[in-house]
């Protein structure tokens, strides 16, 4: 069975959501300011947030490195 990507994007507040999980979860901080990852309460990720997409005109491609289970 093929797993699912939810992709989400707030226009108001600037913010693009990739879910790998609908699981209860929360952020933390990567490398890149612009990228902070969503796992859950055991450490597994589950999705990766973008904040300030329409402002990075200028720096896309947004380079970073994405972990996937």
């Amino acid at each position: 069975m093929a797993k699912k990507l939810k992709i989400w994007y707030d226009k108001e507040g600037d913010f693009l959501e990739v879910l790998l999980s609908d699981a209860p979860g929360y952020m933390i901080e990567t490398e890149n300011d612009n990228v902070l990852q969503r796992v859950d309460e055991s450490g597994n990720i589950i999705g990766y947030s973008f904040i300030g997409i329409s402002k990075m005109k200028n720096d896309i491609p947004i380079y970073t490195e994405l972990e996937f289970a």
